[in-house]
């Protein structure tokens, strides 16, 4: 079980830093490198991951009921999640699809689970 949670947990790490590398290329003209502040939101996404307790329930961050996030590092989170999840399907199309199916799945299983 413990090897499935770390391998859930790598995969998470894996898509968020391909969103915020694809943000920060388009955005801030980014080549190899992340610019500073994307390197940073990236450390701290990677060090919230590694941290969380509800890895083995939960699908993604956005339908976790605990926002762990500082207010300022949710809301970069949140402008690179709006700008690339909907370019993910051109660069990154099984993640883009995998990511819509288990996001449906989870919001049922909420759903199921509050009634």
């Amino acid at each position: 079980m413990r090897k499935n949670i770390e391998a859930k947990r790598q995969r998470e790490k894996e898509v968020v830093a391909l969103m915020i590398r694809l943000y920060c290329k388009k955005q801030h003209g980014g080549k190899r490198e992340l610019c500073p502040e994307c390197a940073e939101l990236l450390a701290y996404a990677e060090m919230r991951s590694d941290k969380c307790p509800f890895m083995e329930s939960k699908t993604f961050c956005s339908n976790c009921r605990v926002h762990c996030y500082q207010p300022m590092m949710r809301e970069k989170i949140r402008q690179v999640m709006r700008f690339s999840g909907p370019r993910m399907m051109m660069y990154h199309p099984i993640l883009a699809v995998r990511h819509v199916i288990e996001s449906k799945r989870e919001k049922r299983r909420l759903e199921r689970d509050e009634h």
